[in-house]
């Protein structure tokens, strides 16, 4: 417990305890530059290169400026996630930023700044990299928009600034708080492009390889950044900074657990096996897993002694503030390690023999049978960890609630978990494993994704049992309890939960996707994958959440519209199976060919054969919702019954009465006239 004195020494002292930690937050980056130089030099990084050498100034500048760009993201990041979720907000002003809020918002938008600036740096200097060419040199400035805007690494680097640039816009513009969830979101969409840039887009495997790159940028951003604004805003929140800490604190710990996953998985894809960790890159392997256990270690002590310490004494701040700096210094030689990283050659090669492995990223499967559709199993990283997430922080809500007396239903529990269970066989079973194959198992996969899962998931009404086990919050600051109330509540929820948009929404991407380009799209690359997944998944549930669902929300139609809705959805949805089973094109033809599958009379056969599936697909849970509709129209006419038999009983029927003495007085004037 802290004592009196040690109250006293802090408050006369503000200036020199924000010049130390000033200093310690300064003394990160010659560590971050050191660390970075040491394992350039450790893996031959900066060496000349024989052939098309750029010149020093660009070997050297490009880790220098990724460096800078990675630090200012993280800075950027780490200030608008605490704005938007772990300080405290306005009480007499709701939605409006508060004076701790502004203050990291207007940091963000500094670090925002520094970010742009420093991610253009990366782009030119990428540019000067990939070409071979000085700075300066006519070749870099004649061909320097073509890399930008025609060469895939060249438009990543261009979206992940242009991104950063709209960050930095929201930020200035912000002053409520739902201003700063945009920027926010902005920010962190920023540094998925990078993910992409790196080892991971051209390895073996290389789809878990982004989404675990992926992934890992983000975990290591908001967790160092998180960090970060934490020591920067210490006498913007005052005694509340053991509050805000604690929310950091579970931010910390969920980004722990993703990087040590995420970064396990890199390594194991680009390591290949334990010898070679003695290689250069798997000693700057080793140095990061030692500065992660060593963080891990002061996260424990965090949690366990310090915080509750600072929730007790707000004035008792030095310790934590101290091991929190610390904390800092760690993580930058680690984001100098993993910058060298990026530069260094891993020991497996990026250049898959065979031509299928090169296109989907993992062996062909044996051909396709039913019994190999329930079998055949490949893990899809992104939507493994998606499927436990939900199941974990779903069972440990229900478990809330019993703990303090408050009753859950099974029939919600069970459909629930069920739902993430078939997510992750839809995304890393069969379906999954066959769906870049042939059509008709891609058609498969996409039924699955919405038709089965999202009805499951909507009938566990998550966003209830949420609201229910999460603590309210008293000081005006906005969790994930209340950013679901302002959603749930929004005008765009109002606008999207109309029956006829959302089933516009539901069926209108069938056409969408698959005449168009997102279809080939999504099969020859993995973000592209990865939008096709998340947009069917939450067009789906968005479905079947104002036909059936439970949760509150604005105000849903009547049944009688949601069962016309649904006919005509599925009368649609068999007209595109139609289609389908019609057409005399192949759809994605090149990649069929790229693969080795250059039947086309075959591929036409198998397309039909996926229309006639999608045309039968809807009919099992188009009659199962219609069900649940009738059911939930019963219970309530019920519901509205006993309301009316009760008033009646306090009352003493006086609405019937009034509309029998309206009718008795109709009929006087009749027989009068």
């Amino acid at each position: 417990m802290s004592t009196a004195e040690d109250v006293r020494q802090e408050r006369e002292a503000p200036a020199r305890s924000a010049d130390a930690i000033g200093a310690v937050l300064l003394a990160g980056i010659p560590l971050a530059a050191a660390a970075l130089l040491a394992g350039l030099a450790l893996t031959g990084a900066l060496l000349p290169r024989p052939i098309g050498d750029p010149g020093l100034a660009v070997t050297a500048g490009l880790p220098v400026a990724r460096l800078l760009a990675d630090g200012s993201a993280a800075v950027t990041i780490g200030l608008l996630i605490l704005a938007t979720f772990a300080l405290p907000g306005q009480r007499e002003v709701p939605g409006v930023v508060s004076f701790s809020q502004w203050s990291a918002v207007r940091w963000a938008a500094i670090a925002a700044g520094v970010w742009v600036l420093s991610g253009s740096a990366v782009l030119v200097l990428t540019a000067a990299d990939v070409m071979g060419a000085p700075l300066g040199s006519e070749l870099l400035r004649d061909q320097l928009w073509y890399f930008a805007t025609g060469l895939e690494l060249g438009q990543q680097l261009l979206v992940s600034v242009l991104l950063a640039a709209g960050a930095l816009v929201a930020s200035l513009l912000a002053r409520r708080i739902a201003w700063v969830a945009v920027a926010t979101a902005l920010a962190v969409a920023a540094l998925l492009p990078l993910a992409l840039s790196g080892h991971a887009a051209g390895a073996t495997e290389h789809g878990n390889a982004v989404s675990s790159m992926a992934i890992h940028l983000v975990a290591v951003t908001a967790w160092l950044g998180g960090l970060v604004a934490l020591l920067l805003l210490r006498r913007r929140v005052g005694d509340d900074l053991g509050v805000v800490a604690g929310r950091y604190s579970v931010l910390a710990g969920w980004a722990f657990f993703a990087v040590v996953l995420s970064g396990t998985v890199n390594a194991y894809l680009r390591l290949g096996s334990p010898a070679n960790l003695l290689t250069e890159y798997g000693l700057l392997v080793l140095a990061k897993t030692v500065l992660l256990v060593a963080l891990g270690l002061a996260g424990i002590r965090h949690r366990r002694a310090l915080l509750p310490r600072l929730r007790q004494a707000p004035g008792s701040r030095r310790a934590f503030l101290r091991l929190a700096a610390g904390e800092v210094l760690l993580m930058a030689v680690a984001m100098g390690l993993s910058v060298a990283l990026s530069r260094a050659a891993p020991p497996v090669g990026e250049e898959p023999a065979e031509a299928f492995l090169g296109l989907v990223g993992y062996p062909e499967p044996p051909p396709v049978t039913p019994l190999r559709m329930l079998t055949e199993w490949h893990p899809d990283l992104a939507f493994l960890l998606l499927a436990g997430v939900l199941a974990t922080t779903y069972v440990v809500g229900v478990r809330r609630l019993r703990a303090r007396g408050d009753a859950w239903p099974l029939r919600r529990t069970v459909p629930f978990l069920l739902g993430c269970l078939a997510l992750v066989y839809v995304t890393s079973g069969g379906p999954g494993v066959y769906g870049p194959v042939s059509f008709s198992t891609h058609m498969i996969q996409h039924m699955g994704l919405m038709m089965l899962v999202p009805p499951l998931l909507v009938l566990g009404a998550p966003v209830l049992l949420a609201l229910r086990a999460l603590p309210a919050r008293q000081d005006g600051s906005r969790g994930i309890r209340e950013w679901m109330l302002v959603l749930v509540h929004s005008r765009v929820a109002g606008i999207v939960s109309n029956p006829v948009v959302a089933a516009v929404i539901f069926a209108g991407s069938l056409p969408a996707f698959y005449y168009s380009g997102w279809f080939p799209f999504s099969l020859s690359e993995h973000q592209g994958h990865v939008l096709m997944v998340l947009h069917f998944l939450l067009g789906g549930y968005l479905f079947f959440w104002v036909l059936i669902g439970e949760d509150p929300g604005p105000k849903r139609a009547s049944p009688p519209l949601r069962l016309l809705v649904l006919l005509m959805t599925l009368a649609a949805h068999a007209f595109f199976g139609l289609a389908l089973m019609t057409q005399e094109e192949v759809l994605a033809l090149d990649w069929w060919h790229a693969l080795g599958y250059t039947d086309d009379a075959a591929l036409l056969e198998d397309q039909r054969a996926g229309g006639g599936f999608a045309w039968g697909a809807g009919e099992v849970p188009g009659v199962l919702a219609a069900m649940i509709v009738v059911r939930q129209w019963v219970r309530s006419e019920a519901r509205v019954a006993k309301r009316s038999d009760r008033a009646a009983e306090r009352d003493g029927d006086a609405e019937l009465n009034a509309y029998n003495a309206r009718l008795a007085s109709l009929a006087d004037r009749d027989r009068r006239g």
